[in-house]
């Protein structure tokens, strides 16, 4: 990859949450995740029909995802891949044009990042986790 943008690349493990669509339901989780001593350090949530659907990450899946089932949340766990991406335009669209070619289907994505940083988080799943992640490796700065 021109420019070597990948700092670090590496395969996480992902909660997903399906959550009654009514006001509080997200802040209920987040509080009781957080009660417990478990930090989520990325969430994204989509719309559904009558119910919002949750991906995180935390720094203690096994306790959320116990935390989570006890208070009889649908859960699943899914294997992704965590990105450090270089903050630089046409970084994201290299780095999906360059799985892409090696015949890797990303399924869903979200990152964050902002203009005050050098590296942007990227979520990433995908169809080859393996296969992704040691492209991701091959592509690191140096």
């Amino acid at each position: 990859m021109s420019g070597k943008l990948v700092r670090d690349a590496a395969i996480g493990r992902q909660i997903s949450i399906f959550l009654d669509d009514r006001p509080g339901s997200l802040a209920e989780v987040c509080k009781m995740l957080s009660d417990r001593g478990v930090n989520i350090y990325a969430l994204s949530l989509a719309e559904g029909v009558g119910h919002g659907y949750v991906r995180m990450l935390v720094d203690k899946p096994d306790e959320a995802l116990r935390l989570l089932q006890e208070a009889e949340e649908l859960t699943m766990e899914r294997e992704v891949l965590l990105v450090d991406l270089v903050n630089v335009t046409g970084a994201l669209g290299m780095l999906t044009g360059r799985l892409g070619e090696a015949g890797i289907n990303i399924e869903y994505a979200y990152c964050a990042g902002g203009s005050h940083v050098d590296c942007g988080a990227v979520v990433i799943r995908v169809n080859q986790t393996e296969k992704a992640l040691k492209l991701l490796q091959e592509w690191r700065a140096d």
